[in-house]
């Protein structure tokens, strides 16, 4: 996969996403296991990478991250307002 990034930030979530695993009270590795039942090939390490702003997230990995969060898309990202500023 290329690297991308806009403004040294590899996703828009990393924050949010913290937030809502640990509300959910989910350690990294919880939240990796519920990813894993939605069949997708997520590890502790990854959820870690993104949560730290070091990797990038695909539309179907938010879709998932939001399922088992139990959070919608907008407040995911919520935070993205700061990367669409001039």
């Amino acid at each position: 996969m290329k690297q991308i990034s806009y403004q040294q930030n590899k996703n828009i979530i990393h924050n949010r996403l913290r937030e809502a695993r640990l509300r959910c009270g989910f350690s990294q590795e919880q939240l990796a296991a519920q990813m894993q039942l939605l069949s997708l090939n997520i590890d502790q390490q990854i959820i870690s990478r993104i949560e730290k702003n070091q990797r990038q997230v695909t539309d179907y990995e938010v879709a998932c991250l939001c399922k088992c969060l139990r959070v919608s898309f907008e407040w995911l990202i919520q935070d993205h307002a700061e990367f669409c500023e001039s």
